[in-house]
């Protein structure tokens, strides 16, 4: 796209963040605003010079236009005006150049030499003022031939004026005229009206650079309880038994983010919404309702809420055990509807979302079967229904993770405490995509969940 560079428009900006670059400053402008396409003008102008209204570019420019011309009349007639009276002046000093031994008699011994000037002479009011405000030395130098040839020269322009005052079609051309001498005055070719601005290629830049160009950077942590409630608190918060909530509400989610982070959200109706960390609300009160950022279904609920870091994997599943992996890029959204996903139709719904970490995963239904398999085994793809991961007689799914087999598999009870198990004790529990499984291994916890470090939004 082509349009004026930023170096040219002169806009200036305080920008909140002291590092950022106003070369980012200036695209964020680009993006978030018209300024690539077009200027928006509000045309409100006085018709007639005394009725407001709100007009187009064509009517403005017709009213431009005839603004000119009744200027060029205005014009005209006023200099009509003074080419009469300047030649009623040269009349009178045409008598007075003819008559000068007489004139200045009477200028020298009468009183009141104007009405006996008027008089004498039949001169009209003006020009008896005239010949009298002149000096008397004055009187000898005036010319006959100076006086009747400057009066030729106003007779003239007096009959061009009147010809023009006439003549509506002399008019306009006369407007045209002018206008052809402001555009030879202002063309592109001079150097009033050479241009100052360029067109340019737009250059690329990062998009999420261009966002934290107009935020403050600082860090929040992201809190969203049971009933959808989502507040960002400033500051890393560590301890989180202090955050208060509704009498019926408790947390649900909450991790560290910035203010310039974006949020990842994926709920049961298999799509992923994004929400700006700097738009939520702050930590005074009780947040506000999710449902007010995005547009989600009244029965719709979350999975997952965390934050936006780029260049990850996750496997999505839903309630029946069907899933898939896909980018975490491909599950930013543009809109408050966010971005459909994991397709499933009711009576299914989205349930478990985890972070790809590993080259195995391991599935727990709500039968409290689990089942250890390759990761491999699971296509990647950017929008689907996804293959089957675990096979359930009873109930469906209840949680997924990946992991890494070195690592084993580990999982957190409801205190928080961290369980772990080799591949060697997770001989019984492995097999392929599509397996039943076995019952959990002993200690797991009853909630059928492994619980989270974080990463996905989840408290340990």
């Amino acid at each position: 796209m082509h349009r004026e560079s930023a170096e040219d428009i002169r806009i200036v900006i305080e920008p909140r963040s002291r590092t950022a670059d106003p070369a980012l400053l200036m695209e964020s402008l680009f993006k978030v605003t018209e300024l690539e396409s077009r200027i928006p003008l509000n045309m409100n102008v006085l018709l007639k010079g005394r009725i407001p209204k709100v007009v187009g570019l064509a009517e403005a420019l017709s009213e431009w236009l005839t603004h000119r011309r009744e200027v060029l009349l205005r014009r005209a007639r006023h200099r009509l005006k003074e080419i009469e009276h300047r030649l009623e002046v040269l009349g009178g000093y045409l008598v007075a150049y003819l008559n000068l031994d007489k004139v200045i008699k009477i200028v020298r011994n009468e009183d009141e030499p104007k009405p006996v000037l008027m008089k004498t002479f039949k001169l009209s009011e003006v020009q008896a003022d005239a010949i009298l405000n002149m000096r008397l030395r004055n009187l000898r130098k005036l010319e006959e031939l100076e006086i009747r040839s400057e009066d030729k020269e106003l007779r003239a322009e007096r009959k061009s004026l009147q010809a023009l005052i006439g003549s509506e079609a002399a008019q306009w051309q006369k407007v045209a005229d002018e206008i052809k001498k402001i555009r030879a005055t202002f063309g592109p070719k001079t150097p009033l009206g050479k241009r100052r601005t360029g067109f340019a290629e737009a250059p690329e830049h990062d998009e999420a650079a261009m966002e934290e160009a107009l935020v403050e950077r600082e860090p929040v942590t992201v809190v969203v309880s049971e009933k959808g409630w989502i507040r960002a608190l400033r500051g890393t918060v560590a301890d989180l038994s202090g955050i208060a909530f509704k009498a019926d509400d408790s947390l649900k989610f909450a991790f560290p983010a910035e203010t310039t982070s974006k949020c990842l959200v994926f709920a049961s109706n298999g799509r992923f919404y994004t929400l700006d960390a700097a738009k939520l609300p702050g930590g005074r009160g009780h947040g506000e309702p999710i449902r007010l950022f995005i547009d989600l279904e009244q029965e719709a609920d979350l999975v997952a809420v965390f934050r936006h870091q780029g260049g990850r994997k996750f496997l999505i599943a839903s309630m029946q055990g069907r899933g898939f992996v896909v980018a975490e890029d491909e599950c930013l959204a543009n809109t408050r509807k966010g971005k459909q996903v994991l397709n499933a139709a009711p009576p299914d719904a989205a349930r478990a979302l985890a972070v790809v970490e590993g080259e195995l995963v391991a599935s727990i239904g709500e039968n409290r079967k689990m089942v250890v398999f390759p990761l491999d085994q699971v296509p990647e793809l950017a929008r689907g229904r996804g293959v089957r991961l675990q096979r359930y007689k009873d109930g469906g799914l209840s949680d997924l993770k990946t992991f890494k087999a070195e690592e084993g598999l580990r999982w957190f009870d409801t205190a928080g405490r961290a369980f772990s198990l080799t591949m060697k004790e997770l001989a019984d529990w492995r097999g392929n995509r599509a397996d039943a499984g076995r019952i959990a291994p002993k200690g797991f916890p009853r909630t059928n969940t492994f619980g989270r470090n974080g990463e996905n939004g989840k408290r340990e």
